[in-house]
């Protein structure tokens, strides 16, 4: 790797590790502020056995459930004008010829968006993936770190068409930040990604897809890979989403396909000031290469909003 690749991903693990303990410390020192606070729901509190009497207490309630709803929906959009930082923790087994392998992969997914005009956002949405395997690719053999870092940023239109229908293109680019060989390709690679969904009511439901090719000529490995995450999810009226989606990867050069299907649920919530939503659910790979995964995995999902 030259001197300015590994330049690069020297500092991108310090601000990546710069940004996992700002997100680790965060939660705890907003909720020290209450004394005694634990979480609570910040939709809709529960009727009271009394009927409030003041019209002010009515409209606040009212006011906080539309607060909620509309975060729900937020983040039920991958293009949201909303500020966040999921972070997603898996964990698949079956890796190896032996199928005795095992991954833990926790992806810290900042999303940003910034106002470009009154009619556009540019919304940057990265992956930085903090591995932990045991006995892969071979048996005896763990380690862990960070693995490659992959940046996307979307263009979308303020409001959606006429016809209801959300989208969102840019480039997407895999930047090889991985602190070892075995956690991910090394690579510099490059290209498209989009996507188009569609709101009504407590649905949502759309398709995000990407390609990278790898341009670098002096990285080990080649990237020639496609990305396809069609997704649904439901919003209850306690603001509990439920979601289905399947992220599949196609890999050209090998003509294997990996698709892992996602089932679950996230419950927004506020711990504290911060608002949050967690939850989590099961994958099951319904396809994979020759290495695995195989069979179920499971996902615990945390995510903090910050509202502007």
């Amino acid at each position: 790797m030259s001197p300015i690749h590994d330049l690069l991903r020297r500092l991108l693990t310090t601000h990546l590790l710069t940004c996992c303990l700002l997100v680790a410390i965060a939660p705890v020192t907003l909720a020290q502020d209450q004394d005694g606070s634990v979480s609570e729901n910040i939709v809709i509190a529960e009727t009271a056995t009394e009927e409030p009497t003041d019209s002010t207490e009515v409209s606040d309630a009212e006011a906080q459930a539309a607060a909620a709803a509309a975060i729900a929906q937020k983040l039920a959009n991958p293009v949201a004008s909303l500020i966040s930082v999921p972070i997603q923790i898996n964990y698949d087994d079956k890796y190896g010829l032996n199928e005795k392998g095992s991954v833990w992969r926790t992806n810290v997914q900042p999303v940003i968006p910034i106002s470009l005009n009154d009619d556009w956002n540019m919304i940057s949405r990265t992956i930085v993936p903090i591995v932990k395997q045991s006995d892969v690719p071979i048996p005896g053999l763990s380690e862990s770190g960070v693995g490659d870092i992959v940046q996307s940023v979307f263009f979308s239109p303020k409001k959606p068409t006429n016809s209801g229908l959300i989208w969102g293109i840019g480039p997407v680019i895999n930047i090889p930040t991985s602190t070892k060989e075995t956690l991910g390709p090394e690579a510099w690679a490059a290209g498209p990604t989009g996507l188009v969904l569609k709101q009504s009511g407590p649905w949502t439901y759309g398709a995000l897809a990407n390609h990278l090719w790898s341009f670098a000529k002096e990285d080990k490995t080649e990237i020639n890979a496609s990305f396809v995450q069609p997704f649904v999810s439901y919003i209850t009226p306690k603001k509990l989403t439920y979601y289905l989606n399947t992220e599949s990867t196609y890999n050209w050069d090998t003509k294997d396909w990996s698709v892992p299907i996602n089932v679950g649920a996230n419950q927004l919530m506020k711990v504290g000031n911060q608002i949050m939503q967690v939850g989590g659910g099961l994958r099951y790979w319904a396809e994979s290469n020759e290495m695995g995964p195989n069979g179920w995995g499971v996902r615990l999902n945390i995510i903090f909003v910050f509202p502007t």
